[in-house]
């Protein structure tokens, strides 16, 4: 029998992304050289919503670009095939600040993976990675720079965020 907890209502999932984007702003410094790039599919519309929360913190408009990884796993025998998103990078991203915003950290080849894409599009000064909910497990030493919400799971429990753009509603939720 599976059960399913809330573990962010959609009031404090837009805090948490609150939270978020301040804590982009304060590492990042010059925002003029920030770029977000959000892995596709729910790391995407999660990097406009921050860019959002950025520009009305600091009335600074942030390019947002959507980045497919599918090509980069290694472990496409696993998670099967997929037909690719669309990658969209609005500008040189080499010598800037590039935040790779993802939903859910988990064994880290997500990650892995947004790296070796990022790299094929130019040498960004840094590259940061911010997550909603980091669930633990690593099998990789990939660690997020910013966190929502720490939760350790089970291997065999699931997370799943929903996205208004994707879903039609915000929140995310645990299933056991």
């Amino acid at each position: 029998m599976s059960n399913t907890v809330e573990i962010l209502s959609a009031e404090e999932l837009r805090r948490t992304v609150t939270r978020l984007a301040s804590q982009v702003i304060e590492k990042s410094g010059d925002l003029s050289q920030l770029v977000l790039l959000g892995i596709q599919t729910r790391g995407a519309p999660l990097a406009e919503i921050l860019a959002n929360q950025i520009e009305l913190l600091e009335q600074v408009k942030v390019p947002v670009g959507a980045l497919d990884i599918t090509f980069y796993r290694d472990d496409l025998d696993q998670v099967g095939m997929r037909t690719p998103a669309k990658t969209e990078i609005p500008v040189d991203i080499t010598g800037k600040i590039v935040v790779l915003v993802d939903d859910v950290i988990y064994k880290g080849r997500t990650a892995r993976a947004a790296l070796n894409a990022v790299l094929e599009y130019g040498r960004p000064e840094v590259i940061r990675l911010v997550v909603l909910v980091d669930r633990g497990h690593r099998e990789l030493p990939i660690h997020p720079d910013f966190t929502g919400k720490k939760l350790p799971t089970a291997k065999e429990e699931q997370v799943k965020v929903y996205m208004q753009d994707i879903d039609g509603r915000d929140g995310v939720e645990l299933f056991r």
